[in-house]
């Protein structure tokens, strides 16, 4: 794909640079234009990438801050920053925060936390009645991350699993 992205690039540059065919400086300038032209591509594609992070952070916190005030988590403010919301995700889950020191032992203390992050994301499944499988989203490859957006979408804004003990009448109420 990176080398289709290099030829049409340079078939640009190149169409640009056939108005000036005699000049001299014509191959040079049409390296510059491709240059140029690539440069612009890769800071626009630098730029998207960075409100694409933004933006998924910004969700990302609002849904934590919102599963924290379903779960009446008293500072449910530490999910707009980073590491701290794994401590806060862990307590939420019932284990100590400290726990998120793991972050510190490369590789083996990554995985650990990963696993005790998915395991405390089960129990704050459970406890907002949603199925603790979809804790198990960031597992699966390739679209892990997008199905674990939904995940916490879900259980932030969404009403939980209530109607499954039977009929609801209008203010929540068993009939």
């Amino acid at each position: 794909m990176e080398k289709e992205f290099y030829e049409i690039c340079k078939e640009i540059a190149m169409n640009v640079s056939e108005g000036s065919q005699g000049c001299p400086f014509s191959e040079g300038t049409a390296n510059a234009v491709g240059a140029g032209f690539m440069g612009f591509l890769i800071g626009l594609g630098l730029f998207v990438g960075f409100l694409a992070v933004i933006a998924i952070y910004v969700y990302t916190s609002l849904a934590w801050y919102k599963i924290g005030k379903k779960l009446k988590y008293k500072n449910n403010w530490l999910a707009w920053i980073p590491i701290v919301r794994w401590a806060m995700i862990l307590q939420m889950g019932g284990f100590h925060w400290a726990w998120v020191f793991l972050v510190l032992i490369p590789i083996v203390g990554w995985i650990s936390l990963f696993v005790i992050l998915i395991i405390a994301s089960w129990g704050i499944y459970k406890r907002c009645r949603y199925p603790g499988w979809f804790s198990l989203a960031m597992i699966i490859p390739e679209i892990g991350g997008i199905l674990y957006l939904i995940a916490i979408g879900f259980v932030a804004w969404g009403s939980g699993m209530e109607g499954q003990g039977g009929k609801k009448g209008r203010k929540g109420k068993k009939k």
